[in-house]
């Protein structure tokens, strides 16, 4: 009866050794330690990494046998998953040691570039992909994507449309203000006969509608024809020879033309204002004399605030809100 020294000296011994070496199968003295952060050695970690993509290539490989059955299949595949898990926990340790970086989020792609379902968590390999259950899984996975994608098909023929599918076109012809103009005379003759009836008012002829002139901004700067808009020619001064005279005159005469021409934008602006407010006072006079029991300050049209005043008022009501947020 040989001893256990004798033993581990025979040649088939240490064949059986250096084949569960192989396998990734450690040997008593030498087994994977059970936490992944107990390892201080870059190197060691590295040999138990690879001795669990081992394991799990050969499971991979043994769960495609069709001599399975469905609770050794279950089995194997819950063992592959624990086995991803502890290697995700070896590469981080690799990583915290200085290593190289195996953890690549690479998604997994099929043949038509989609992200293959199941390889977020947990995983299903070879035959437990048929297990009862997991084959519905999937399949109502792929029919929610073949319903995205016909939705999106759908919903594409209506992606970048030009502006005459948003009607920004239809008013170029003519056509269609021609016509809502009829309409809104029909409408006003019709409401101006309903408010003679309802207030028992005589029957005079109905006035057209009071519409915005287009040439209200248009002003005219001078009264007098005879005086001339801009001076003479003769009137311009020869600048004289030097070089920096002559570009202070030109930057004097351009300072001057653009005052000229701000001030009579300004002027403009500020009496097509009072243009539409005259008009729209004389409207509201008009108005007045028909329906006596509203005044004319209540017949103008809204005072609209200004972007200032907007910008003020959004500024007061922040301030108040952390005001409240913070002292209560």
């Amino acid at each position: 009866m040989a001893r256990n020294e004798e033993k581990a000296q025979s040649m088939l011994y240490r064949f059986r050794e250096a084949q569960a070496a192989e396998l990734g199968l450690g040997t008593r003295t030498d087994r994977r330690p059970r936490m992944a952060s107990a390892c201080k050695s870059l190197r060691e970690c590295e040999r138990w990494r690879g001795e669990i993509l081992r394991e799990i290539s050969r499971k991979v490989s043994k769960i495609q046998d069709a001599g399975l059955t469905d609770y050794e299949v279950r089995d194997l595949n819950d063992e592959i998953n624990k086995l991803m898990r502890e290697k995700r926990h070896w590469e981080n340790q690799i990583v915290a040691l200085g290593g190289a970086n195996y953890r690549r989020n690479v998604a997994m792609m099929d043949d038509d570039g989609k992200e293959v379902p199941g390889t977020k968590g947990y995983k299903y390999f070879g035959r437990a992909k048929e297990l009862p259950g997991v084959k519905e899984l999937f399949m109502s996975k792929k029919k929610e994507e073949d319903e995205e994608n016909q939705a999106q098909s759908y919903y594409k023929k209506f992606t970048n449309q030009g502006p005459s599918y948003f009607g920004d076109l239809d008013e170029q012809d003519g056509k269609l203000l021609e016509y809502e103009m009829h309409a809104e005379e029909e409408e006003w003759e019709d409401a101006y006969q309903h408010i003679r009836t309802a207030l028992g008012m005589p029957t005079d002829p109905i006035p057209p509608i009071p519409r915005p002139s287009k040439n209200v901004a248009t002003i005219t700067v001078s009264d007098d024809s005879s005086t001339p808009a801009h001076p003479p020619s003769d009137a311009k001064r020869k600048a004289p020879d030097e070089d920096v005279e002559m570009s202070t005159n030109g930057n004097a005469d351009e300072h001057a033309k653009r005052a000229r021409t701000d001030s009579e934008a300004q002027g403009g602006a500020d009496a097509s204002a009072v243009n539409q407010r005259e008009a729209a006072m004389a409207f509201a006079h008009a108005t007045a004399a028909f329906v006596p029991f509203l005044s004319t300050e209540e017949l103008l049209p809204p005072k609209m605030p200004s972007r200032e005043e907007m910008e003020t008022f959004l500024l007061d009501l922040r301030k108040k809100a952390l005001v409240e947020e913070y002292f209560g």
